[in-house]
């Protein structure tokens, strides 16, 4: 049994305990079907009618609630592509958990399309956080393209932790967000590319609201002769603040394009944007290896810290 198999045994076998205590929902999904759901009485999950995928409802003002919705492509040969919807009432204060993880032991590719879509109501606050990971020792591809599209209402909170741990081959990452009056998005996201890995991320913020706000965040590490592409836009349509900052470790033959972009289009919008590129510094190398280490452990350490 393969490693994503085997977490989604255990999943299963979690949430089966949980039904009694567990205060929220929770839905997992293999190979495009659906291996387990539970919904609680302030958070339905119900099949879409209309296409592959979930609609998630939460009720207003439910507050300390969990949705966890794992999505697992075990095998080679599989191209899943589903369709969540959040719809979060007003006043609620929940975590999601997701992610995904593919694996193959073939030639052949696994790949997962995740188009997420949030409705978060009025003084709603919601914490999301995802983690992709590839496995397994086929030739075949991993690939995983996550599609986000956000829609904030007056004095909402979303913040977003995403993470690609490792594995994937190809990812393009696509995130859209509209806020509204007194909004505030954070997103801080975390990618590790190595050997011949592709990775592309997008976002784009329009801070339509008075007061609304968004703090974007990426940190990567692309190694060997991986790829990364990262553009952020952030656009300024009210009395807002925003900002935009991208550091990342590049070594060996690796390339890292970093494109903050700005649009201030009130003259009360204020936006910043910070990118740094660069090598992991020697000095850093050489006090880690007089406590010890080898050259390659201490580089696997300033990464993971610079990851955290």
């Amino acid at each position: 049994m393969n490693s994503i198999n085997s977490i989604t045994n255990e999943l299963l076998g979690i949430v089966s305990d949980w039904k009694g205590s567990f205060k929220g929902a929770f839905n997992i999904r293999q190979d495009g079907e659906c291996a387990g759901r539970f919904s609680s009485p302030n958070i339905k999950i119900e099949t879409k009618k209309d296409l592959p995928g979930i609609d998630i409802r939460v009720a207003p003002n439910t507050k300390g609630e969990y949705v966890y919705i794992p999505a697992c492509v075990t095998k080679g040969g599989i191209d899943d592509l589903v369709y969540n919807d959040f719809f979060i009432g007003e006043g609620s204060d929940i975590v999601i958990v997701a992610g995904c993880g593919v694996h193959t032991e073939s030639d052949s590719e696994a790949r997962h399309n995740g188009v997420h879509r949030f409705f978060i109501g009025e003084n709603a606050r919601v914490r999301y956080e995802e983690k992709h990971i590839g496995t397994g020792n086929g030739s075949g591809d991993k690939v995983i393209d996550p599609v986000t599209d956000i829609f904030m209402e007056k004095n909402s909170y979303l913040e977003m932790e995403t993470s690609q741990i490792g594995g994937v081959s190809r990812s393009i990452r696509n995130t859209k967000a509209k806020c509204a009056e007194g909004a505030k998005l954070v997103i801080k996201e975390r990618i590790l590319t190595e050997f011949d890995q592709v990775a592309e991320t997008n976002f784009q913020v329009e801070l339509n609201g008075e007061n609304s706000g968004a703090d974007i965040i990426s940190r990567s590490v692309a190694r060997d002769n991986s790829r990364q592409n990262y553009v952020s836009t952030i656009i300024g349509n009210a009395p807002c603040t925003g900002h935009s900052e991208c550091d990342a470790i590049i070594d060996k033959n690796a390339l890292v394009d970093a494109t903050p972009r700005l649009f201030a289009r009130n003259s009360d919008a204020s936006l910043i944007h910070e990118a740094a590129i660069g090598k992991i510094a020697g000095e850093q190398i050489l006090k880690l290896r007089t406590l010890g280490l080898t050259e390659e452990e201490a580089e696997n350490k300033i990464v993971e810290g610079f990851l955290a």
